[in-house]
């Protein structure tokens, strides 16, 4: 998670902290300081911390300071609180990225401070009204995303690669920007610390890419959440399984980047159970019992985003729920359904290739959890359908591994896939997560599409990814 810290006041200030709150990003953790006290009912308090002081107050900054903060934004009105404010923050930290709205002509003060001029923004946007003036790169193509550009932080996996050794399907770097002037990359151009790249591509493709980009693998739950969160219901739970689906979880949460476990338990009716569940609290793991008789699909659709969740752990009997499946669906956070097998023996990740390219989407996500885990990753190729279109996933997987330092192993099976790993003792499969899932379809033991079968083998642990934007 990113720290961000905002100095705003004014009038932009003020429109600029609200839309920072209406813009979804779950990477990114802000710390305002605002000189009057205002109110956010909208803002995550999970993501936003306010404060109401001066920040021309050398004692009361740096304190705020402490915290590692990767990047600092400033719009304020008055210019000599402006240059104040920048000379406490470099009394603090001398390397620390101050982004300034600069509406007085200000003189750069170092390399590590971007000035926003605000006069020559809105005299460019003002400009593309004219006739027969063209357009300079705004608002170009279809406006869907197939052109972006992306600053490459310090910890980017891209640092110090060569263009020509990393894979562009579907998509290609076209130019670079260095200390503001443009770079056109050859195979042998290299990427440093701050290019800011001009990516042309597929929409989804690129939504990939810049995920690659922006995060280290050891990030998993975000960029969905932060928190984990076990769901128990003791009227559909078998209670001999109960406290092991907690030490489970708890095992997780110790293995995964998370900043808490919340274990949420409903219809609680076995006194001696939830004893044993209310000793599993740490300072990191929060029990939420609910003894008012709700729906199981209420409490989980109003705990995530009281809770920010980022995984939801369940049963195997819960999701073997259609309601259970709709309700997780719609939650859009990847959902791991644990089985009665061990987790501690477990050290393969397996992905069974099915005929479209929604791996792809996903594929960060599998490369941070098995990274996390310390899992092996396997590809599990069925040689006899759609070899055309896996070619390309095996293709951007292997490219993911090459850019992430990661070995995969593609096994190429002539005979059933699920009937051949149904004979291993055990794995962690990753499915994407579609809609058809959740029906209880009876004519999918009848289909050749591997995702409809998953529950074939169900008594496996098995997570679903979210495919959905």
């Amino acid at each position: 998670m990113k720290k961000i810290l905002i100095i705003a006041d004014g009038i932009i200030g003020a429109h600029f902290i609200d839309r920072v709150i209406a813009t979804h990003s779950s990477e990114n953790v802000y710390h305002i300081i605002e000189p009057k006290e205002r109110h956010h009912p909208a803002a995550n308090p999970s993501r936003f911390s306010f404060h109401s002081f001066d920040p021309t107050s050398f004692y009361k900054i740096s304190d705020l300071l402490k915290r590692e903060f990767v990047q600092v934004i400033i719009t304020m009105q008055s210019r000599p609180d402006i240059e104040n404010t920048i000379k406490n923050i470099r009394t603090c930290n001398q390397t620390l990225r101050i982004i300034v709205l600069d509406q007085f002509d200000m003189e750069r003060e170092d390399k590590y401070t971007h000035y926003i001029n605000a006069n020559e923004l809105l005299a460019s946007r003002l400009i593309d009204y004219l006739p027969n003036v063209p357009v300079i790169a705004q608002n170009v193509g279809k406006g869907e995303g197939e052109i972006m550009e992306v600053l490459v932080p310090f910890a980017s996996s891209f640092v110090y690669r060569h263009i020509g050794v990393i894979e562009q399907k579907n998509w290609r770097i076209v130019a670079i920007y260095r200390n503001n002037e443009l770079k056109l990359p050859t195979p042998r151009t290299m990427i440093h610390p701050n290019d800011l790249l001009l990516l042309v591509g597929e929409p989804s493709v690129l939504k990939s890419v810049y995920r690659t980009i922006k995060r280290e693998l050891g990030q998993f739950p975000a960029p969905f959440g932060t928190n984990l969160y076990c769901f128990i219901d003791m009227d559909c739970d078998d209670p001999d399984g109960i406290i092991e689906l907690v030490q489970k979880a708890l095992y997780l949460n110790s293995r995964f980047a998370s900043y808490a476990l919340i274990i949420k338990v409903i219809n609680p009716g076995n006194i001696d159970l939830l004893w044993q569940i209310k000793e599993c609290s740490e300072s990191n793991v929060h029990i939420d019992i609910c003894y008012r008789k709700r729906p199981a699909q209420e409490v989980i659709l109003e705990d995530m985003k009281r809770y920010h969740v980022g995984l939801l752990i369940v049963s195997r009997r819960l999701f073997a729920q259609q309601k259970m499946r709709r309700v997780l669906y719609e939650c859009n956070v990847p959902v791991l359904k644990l089985s009665e097998k061990s987790l501690n023996d477990l050290n393969n990740v397996v992905m069974i290739l099915g005929g479209n390219r929604d791996f792809e989407r996903v594929s960060t996500t599998i490369f941070d959890i098995s990274e996390q885990m310390g899992y092996n990753m396997e590809l599990v190729n069925y040689t006899h359908e759609f070899q055309q279109e896996k070619a390309q996933v095996v293709e951007h997987i292997r490219s993911l591994a090459t850019i992430f330092s990661r070995s995969i192993k593609v096994t190429e099976l002539a005979e059933n896939p699920i009937r051949a790993l149904s004979k291993r003792d055990n794995f962690l499969q990753c499915l994407p997560f579609h809609e058809k899932m959740v029906p209880t379809d009876w004519l999918a033991f009848a289909s050749i599409d591997t995702e409809r079968l998953y529950m074939k083998l169900d008594g496996y642990h098995q997570i679903f990814i979210p495919v959905r934007i």
